[in-house]
């Protein structure tokens, strides 16, 4: 009996071990299982959120300069003229700051329709805080703005649709307000590298006969909505070339060979949209003979123009939301000229040309 004993005593011990052992390899696979697991990275935001975001904070780093020039311009030489210029890029940085903030929304303006945007009665509220070096002169600030604008342009021409509009109707807002802050130009410099010349069309990759409706049966919606809105931007041009016709034996001696030229770029235009319609197999209604022009137009036919010109960009707004690649970069370029050609004339320039605007829909800038 004692031998057996002896002979347990080890087997007792190594059943002991392997007892411990599992206990201990039990918790630990327990504190594995149980220990929080280490979180993913976030993912990188779509391009079209980094360029709004690029767009928000350049728009407020400009502000706070454009704050900081207008009030040493106001202490140093109160009600001097340069003082209105800088107050209205205030005025325009802090609108479409506030658009910014929107993405999505109306502001975004994916839905097609006629434009109103008016700057008035925006209050300047705080500055917010620098991030960039000090702005030292008129000249550095409108350079900083140009460039933005620029920026903000080649943003657009791969941003998704609403944010395209946005960033577009921005880039142009803020280029035009750099060259109001420079030396104006003739109404030819203004527009010089600015038109879609030569612009190439693809070939129609539709049925020869096109249905009553506009578009081919076959058509995605997507391909139907731009097509109306690019038929819709070729009766814009056509009735925009008619005004000038009409104005060129109006207008002062000196504007009349600008404006000859300027027909030709928008009898251009309305070529050009016509084609792009083409090839989304529009149905293209036929040329009226004439348009009514009233007797306000006839009177001050600069005006008239500028009316014009402002209601084309609506029409391109539309084509750069639902548009891509070659026929995007033509709205755009269109755009811009539209924009300053209607600031040539006259016209009240938008924060966001091009773009549905609801400035009560807006928040404010944050304290």
């Amino acid at each position: 009996m004692k031998d057996d004993n002896q002979e347990n005593r080890p087997r007792m011990r190594y059943f002991r071990y392997a007892v411990f052992s599992l206990a201990a390899l039990l918790v630990v696979s327990l504190g594995f299982a149980f220990s929080p697991a280490e979180p993913p990275a976030p993912a990188e935001p779509p391009f079209s959120e980094q360029a709004r975001e690029a767009a928000m904070d350049e728009a407020l780093e400009l502000r706070s300069a454009a704050l900081e020039l207008g009030a040493a311009d106001a202490g140093s030489n109160a009600g001097a003229p340069a003082e209105e210029p800088m107050t209205q890029v205030v005025t325009l940085l802090t609108i479409q700051a506030r658009a910014l903030l929107l993405p999505g929304s109306q502001a975004s303006a994916e839905a097609p329709g006629p434009t109103s945007a008016s700057a008035a009665g925006v209050p300047p509220t705080a500055a917010p805080p620098p991030s960039s070096p000090p702005v030292v002169t008129v000249a550095e600030f409108a350079a900083r703005l140009a460039a933005s604008g620029r920026q903000r342009l080649k943003d657009a021409e791969t941003a998704d649709g609403g944010m395209a509009r946005l960033l577009a109707g921005a880039g142009t807002a803020q280029l035009l307000a750099a060259e109001r802050l420079g030396a104006a130009g003739s109404l030819e410099a203004e527009t010089q590298g600015t038109e879609p010349h030569d612009a190439t069309v693809p070939a129609p990759a539709c049925p020869a006969t096109p249905s009553a409706a506009g578009s081919a049966s076959t058509s995605p919606p997507t391909g139907a909505s731009l097509a109306t809105a690019l038929v819709a931007a070729a009766a814009a041009e056509l009735e925009t070339a008619y005004g000038y016709q009409a104005a060129l034996t109006r207008l002062p001696p000196e504007a009349v060979r600008p404006a000859s030229k300027v027909l030709a770029q928008h009898q251009d235009l309305a070529v050009h949209a016509q084609e792009y319609g083409q090839t989304l197999c529009a149905t293209l209604p036929p040329q009226p003979p004439g348009y009514v022009l009233d007797q306000g137009f006839l009177d001050a036919p600069a005006a008239g123009l500028a009316g014009l010109e402002a209601d084309t960009l609506p029409m391109y707004g539309d084509v750069v939301a639902l548009a891509d690649g070659a026929t995007r970069a033509w709205a755009l370029a269109a755009l811009q000229a539209a924009a300053r050609r209607a600031q040539h004339w006259g016209a009240d320039t938008s924060p966001l040309p091009g773009l549905v605007l609801d400035e009560g829909q807006l928040p404010p800038l944050p304290e």
